[in-house]
């Protein structure tokens, strides 16, 4: 099984746009975004909003689940990185979301 590139969230959305043969001046349109915006995006210096992202996985056909999700891990792993912290936290992480949400559905 061929193991899958990783890629910053911004060079998943251009290739996104690109598959889809559209310009940033169409997907700014269709999504409501300023399109210098979109290109700051697409190269990482800005981050999308939720709404940007719900837009987006509707315009290219796509879970938006696939999409926050390219865009959350992003966020985490910055987070890590930032905060030269071992990856070790992650599984600390795991089992807080999992106590968490035990505390939410009561």
């Amino acid at each position: 099984m061929a193991k899958k590139q990783t890629i910053t969230f911004g060079m998943y959305l251009r290739s996104l746009r690109k598959t889809s043969q559209m310009t940033l001046k169409d997907v700014s349109i269709k999504t409501g975004i300023d399109i210098s915006l979109l290109a700051k995006i697409e190269r990482s210096e800005r981050q999308p909003t939720r709404d940007f992202i719900k837009n987006a996985a509707n315009l290219f056909n796509i879970d938006e689940k696939k999409l926050l999700e390219e865009y959350l891990s992003e966020q985490i792993a910055y987070k890590i990185l930032d905060e030269d912290i071992d990856l070790n936290i992650l599984k600390v992480a795991e089992n807080k979301v999992s106590f968490l949400k035990r505390i939410r559905n009561g």
